[in-house]
């Protein structure tokens, strides 16, 4: 999986856990109520633990007091941003309209410059890494946000580098992640940093949820592979191969079905896609595998059949090549099913 985050216990100066999420006029709902729903499992698991720690979950907001989403619900801020510094770890929600949010919320990029150091972890949500970007935090460092707006990142921020595929990822204390729901992906890794994957586990099982979800935003977006516009024929080529990843795929064949010279094929194909035929295919297989895995009891065998692989030898090749692990390494890790 595209992320990046340590999985040993960290510990934190003192057993209350600060998180502090920034809302502010627009914001993704989502993006704040998930993070809390999670601290709020891991309390409820820690407190049946007797354990000492526990998450303090604080919204801020440029102006504290009731704080409209980009839909009908409205969260509370409790201070003003003004008024907060960093105790331990920082979330800033994402907007749907974020070069609106950008032009009506100087102060959270101004307070993001001044005190994203002072935070053991500083985390922008889905579209909030505009705010980091803005703040000249992300030069020269890897990002990822939301899929549909990751060409307009790079473009507006070149010194950045940004992993469009990514749920999320570390670059030293800042954290960036995708879509909406990578907020909750991020707000298990940080339980599992904290007090151990055991924990983020029950939490994830809870919620219903995967500990760590498989493959990267690619697999929700039709368009995010290759951030140029993809030729119909193009699209249609890759819709068939996904409808048929256990029949042999060779490149020649996807090019005759395509109605190109293989030459051509694979240079339009690279073009519009940002991979070349022979590697688009072997990630669509494991992708696809790395779902079965986690959703199905299947043998390994006959998982490795069903999405086109030579034999389980090449999947386990395929797997220690791309992931470090074996599919069944991967399946004991990753697998939520009780």
């Amino acid at each position: 999986m595209p992320a990046s985050s340590p999985t040993e216990p960290v510990t934190a100066p003192s057993a209350l856990r600060h998180v502090q999420i920034v809302i502010y006029p627009g914001f993704k709902c989502m993006e704040a109520v998930g993070p809390v729903n999670v601290f709020t499992a891991a309390n409820r698991y820690l407190a049946a633990a007797s354990h000492p720690a526990r998450y303090d979950v604080e919204l801020i907001a440029p102006t504290p007091g009731p704080v409209q989403s980009e839909s009908f619900l409205t969260l509370t801020a409790e201070r003003a941003l003004a008024e907060a510094t960093p105790q331990d770890t920082v979330m800033i929600a994402g907007a749907l309209e974020i070069e609106e949010a950008l032009r009506g919320n100087p102060q959270i990029v101004d307070w993001c410059r001044r005190h994203a150091a002072q935070a053991r972890r500083f985390a922008s949500l889905c579209t909030g890494t505009f705010f980091l970007a803005e703040a000249g935090l992300l030069d020269g460092r890897r990002a990822t946000t939301h899929w549909s707006v990751a060409a307009r990142l790079q473009q507006a921020y070149p010194d950045v580098r940004v992993e469009a595929d990514a749920i999320f990822l570390r670059e030293d204390n800042l954290y960036t992640s995708a879509g909406v729901t990578a907020a909750i992906d991020l707000a298990l890794a940080f339980v599992e940093q904290d007090f151990g994957r055991d924990l983020a586990l029950s939490v994830a099982r809870d919620m219903v949820i995967y500990l760590k979800r498989p493959g990267g935003q690619s697999q929700f977006s039709a368009v995010l592979t290759g951030q140029a516009q993809v030729r119909s024929g193009i699209a249609d080529i890759r819709t068939w191969i996904h409808a048929n990843l256990e029949r042999k795929l060779q490149t020649g064949d996807l090019a005759q079905r395509a109605g190109m010279s293989e030459r051509n094929f694979v240079r339009q194909f690279t073009r519009d896609v940002g991979q070349n035929p022979s590697d688009y295919v072997m990630n669509a297989r494991c992708e696809r595998a790395t779902t079965l895995l986690l959703e199905t009891g299947l043998p390994v065998k006959t998982i490795a059949h069903r999405v086109g692989f030579s034999s389980d030898d090449q999947m386990r090749k395929v797997f220690n090549r791309k992931f470090s692990l074996t599919p069944r390494e991967y399946r004991e890790r990753f697998s939520t099913a009780a």
